[in-house]
């Protein structure tokens, strides 16, 4: 198997760059992203069961990797829901195939969101990890319009071994995340 582009780019060109940047003495100082994971929460599954299924089969379409439902942790009365009930899909993404994803995120998804300015910069958490949210999982080639029957975002996190924001954001950056440019 060919090693992914975006991986190739992160060992000849990012690493090198951040490590001039940032002044590390050595090349394992340099952040690098550790995984993606992708959950989608699918509050309408308690009143049909077959919303998560369908979630399932289309977060495994995108990602390439089998997603799994996540249960209830608690019932709570006014939602109608019960402990251990499946309520969200999620996936956690690594190697190459987080490389892939990456790539097929920033190049071929977010340019088809309509009245696309980048991605909003003010989401990372202060331990250098980001987190964007995705409104349509339509915006991914491997979604077939005629099949969705629900159309319902995702959240997508970008785990760095980065320390700081800073460091998190020239990393993706460097990999071609499409920030937005104006800071408001």
């Amino acid at each position: 198997m060919a090693t992914p582009r975006l991986k190739q780019k992160y060992q000849k060109e990012i690493m090198n760059a951040l490590k001039e940047k940032f002044q590390y003495k050595s090349i394992m100082e340099v952040p690098k992203v550790e995984k993606i994971c992708i959950n989608k929460g699918m509050g309408a599954a308690v009143a049909d069961k077959k919303l998560i299924d369908v979630a399932v089969e289309e977060i495994s379409t995108i990602t390439g990797q089998k997603a799994v439902a996540t249960k209830s942790k608690k019932a709570i009365s006014n939602f109608k829901l019960r402990e251990n009930q499946p309520i969200g899909v999620r996936v956690t993404l690594r190697g190459d195939r987080m490389y892939e994803f990456m790539d097929r995120l920033m190049n071929i998804a977010l340019p088809r969101v309509r009245d696309f300015k980048g991605v909003n910069a003010k989401g990372f958490d202060g331990r250098g990890n980001y987190t964007l949210g995705v409104k349509e999982q339509i915006i991914f080639p491997e979604i077939s319009i005629d099949k969705v029957t629900k159309i319902s975002g995702m959240d997508i996190t970008f785990v760095t071994s980065a320390k700081t924001d800073e460091e998190s954001f020239e990393l993706l950056k460097a990999f071609g995340m499409p920030f937005a440019t104006n800071k408001n």
